[in-house]
């Protein structure tokens, strides 16, 4: 093989790699459970667009959140954002809290 050959052959497989991962997803939501260690469930709400009715539908989702130091509370309104798998159900981590439950 020549030199311009190999350099194309390198040029072609360097395109070829994968890309940069992006960021992370973040959600905010309210704490609706602490009662596990360094665990928290958190509620989330969305709007979503009903398909047949056409009108805005708010829609709900529980996450299970690690807690590393077990700082948050039930009613802490706290920003998460997407991790590596932690447990079977544990896919979130908390990044920071928002707004203390008075």
């Amino acid at each position: 093989m020549e030199a311009k050959e190999v350099k194309a052959l390198v040029e072609e497989v360097n395109k070829k790699k994968q890309p940069k991962r992006g960021l992370p997803k973040t959600r905010e939501g309210v704490v609706v459970s602490d009662k596990m260690e360094k665990s928290l469930v958190v509620s989330t709400v969305r709007l979503m667009k009903h398909p047949a009715f056409k009108k805005y539908v708010r829609v709900t989702k529980k996450f299970h959140v690690h807690d590393e130091r077990n700082e948050a509370k039930i009613g802490d309104r706290v920003q998460i954002v997407e991790t590596r798998p932690l447990s079977k159900t544990k896919r979130w981590r908390l990044l920071k809290i928002v707004e203390k439950a008075v």
